[in-house]
């Protein structure tokens, strides 16, 4: 370890806390338990598995590169609409099977959801009756600011991150009230209709200096209100989307594509899923919120104002199917119709038979980890070294974000080296 690294040691219990605990919360709180128990192994987690080579052209493991938190002193709460506990969350989720989950219900069911600050009208298809009864705004920001206290304390916690597991809300566009935190806290007050309870989450963590990643893609903290707030209490935010599976394939091979300049004309993409995340966005108002955050992923890639020829008529659909009987392992289909040498067509078809919450789990670990690690470095703002994880990075106004995933892997580690100082 570099006695030079900005980041202080990472010293006491972190707390993790996830509003939503459904599929991806308790597949991420179950896997990193049975780790602990010698059950199984953090395969996708960079923090865990990971190496990067240092300046001297040595391949390390990460964490003896930066000091991050240890895997086994770490505490885990959220909020749900639902009041099942972590164990019958899981066994309702049905992603891991159920001798595994009998193994960690002593741990799993102790672990029990906050009451959540939920509105039907941003999440159509979902109901729930574990919904906190205060009605303005500002007073439901309070309410998980003391939720959070309490957690700490009862948790013995020295530090605290929030990943936000919960549902797409629908579309929302930036408005007045994002604008400014005087503008943000008035609309809290003013119960803003633009202000979903994603947003309400944000805030509450970022105004007590907690880390924040959002792994949806609402709104959220993307916005200038929060981002203001976030240099004003020293916060470290990245966002938005969890990028697991049909996305995560797309910036593997659009890359590598435009690397060979070959041209695409069309790329369709849909999947089939049954879990919750699948009938909230049966509502095509949550769709829209998912579909922006996928479209975006190809044109950032490929430039297509600098390779017109190749990609300047690029046709990209994206679609989204709720089927109940697939449950959590969604499937993610891919038609590609590219051109090569002297425009000959072919097609590349990729049929991604994923499990999305056990793609998701390792993200949410490593987003915690990360965050924390940052926010010990003294980091603030958005992260965009984080951008690895997520399928719509979070950028300033008027900046591109980064989708290329060894692009993404590069910064990052660029990142961990430099708070290393190395």
């Amino acid at each position: 370890m570099s006695h030079t690294s900005k980041a202080s040691a990472p010293k006491g219990r972190l707390g993790i806390l996830t509003p939503g605990m459904g599929a991806v919360s308790t597949t991420f709180i179950a896997g990193c338990i049975a780790i602990n128990k010698g059950l199984a192994k953090p395969i996708g987690s960079l923090t865990q598995m990971g190496h990067i080579t240092t300046p001297d052209g040595k391949r390390q493991k990460i964490s003896d590169v930066v000091p991050l938190q240890s895997f086994e002193n770490i505490a885990f709460g959220g909020w749900d609409v639902h009041t099942d506990n972590v164990y019958e969350a899981a066994v309702n989720a049905k992603v891991l099977d159920r001798y595994m989950i009998e193994q960690l219900k002593p741990e799993l069911e102790v672990i029990k959801p906050m009451t959540a600050v939920f509105d039907n009208s941003y999440v159509k298809n979902l109901q729930g009756t574990n919904v906190k009864p205060e009605k303005n705004k500002m007073v439901l920001a309070e309410a998980l600011m003391e939720d959070i206290r309490r957690f700490k304390e009862e948790h013995n916690c020295d530090r605290l991150v929030m990943i936000w597991c919960g549902s797409t809300e629908k579309y929302i566009e930036e408005s007045d009230v994002h604008r400014s935190l005087e503008n943000f806290e008035q609309g809290l007050k003013d119960n803003a209709v633009d202000i979903p309870p994603s947003m309400i989450y944000t805030y509450a963590a970022v105004k007590m200096g907690i880390p924040y990643a959002n792994g949806a893609p609402n709104l959220s903290g993307d916005v200038p209100a929060i981002l203001e707030l976030a240099e004003k209490t020293q916060t470290p935010l990245a966002g938005k989307d969890f990028k697991t599976g049909q996305t995560f394939m797309k910036t593997v091979l659009a890359p590598g594509l435009k690397s060979r300049h070959l041209g695409i004309e069309g790329w369709f993409s849909t999947n089939i899923l049954g879990n919750r995340d699948g009938e909230v966005l049966d509502a095509p108002e949550n769709f829209k919120t998912k579909e922006v955050s996928k479209l975006g992923v190809l044109e950032q890639i490929l430039e297509p104002e600098l390779h017109p020829d190749l990609y300047g008529d690029l046709y990209h659909k994206v679609r989204i199917n709720y089927y109940p009987p697939r449950g959590d392992a969604k499937e993610g289909w891919d038609n590609i119709d590219i051109r090569g040498w002297m425009d000959y067509p072919m097609q590349i078809k990729v049929d991604f038979l994923c499990r999305d919450s056990i793609l998701a789990a390792p993200l949410v670990l490593d987003l915690a980890i990360f965050l924390d690690l940052a926010k010990r470095a003294g980091e603030s703002g958005i992260q965009r070294w984080l951008s690895y994880y997520l399928k719509s990075p979070q950028t300033l106004p008027g900046e591109k974000p980064e989708h290329d995933l060894f692009k993404q892997h590069d910064n990052l580690d660029a990142k961990l080296l430099s708070i290393a100082g190395l």
